[in-house]
């Protein structure tokens, strides 16, 4: 299996459980928890996961309007 690069929201704190993002050469999305002790990934279409950003930016909008 391909070694996957991860990366972290700048947004998210020091110590804070957060969402890690790393993609493959195929395009493949891959979703991991820090906080996960099982380390359990959640793959994902690049399509899939642009709508799930589209949803969240969506609904924070809302919330600090």
């Amino acid at each position: 299996m391909t070694k996957l690069t991860w990366h972290k929201s700048s947004y998210c704190g020091e110590g804070d459980s957060c969402i890690h993002v790393a993609a493959t050469a195929t395009g493949t999305i891959h979703l991991t928890e820090s906080s996960d002790p099982t380390a359990a990934i959640l793959s994902t279409t690049p399509a899939a996961f642009a709508a799930l950003l589209r949803t969240t930016q969506r609904r924070a909008g809302a919330e600090t309007a």
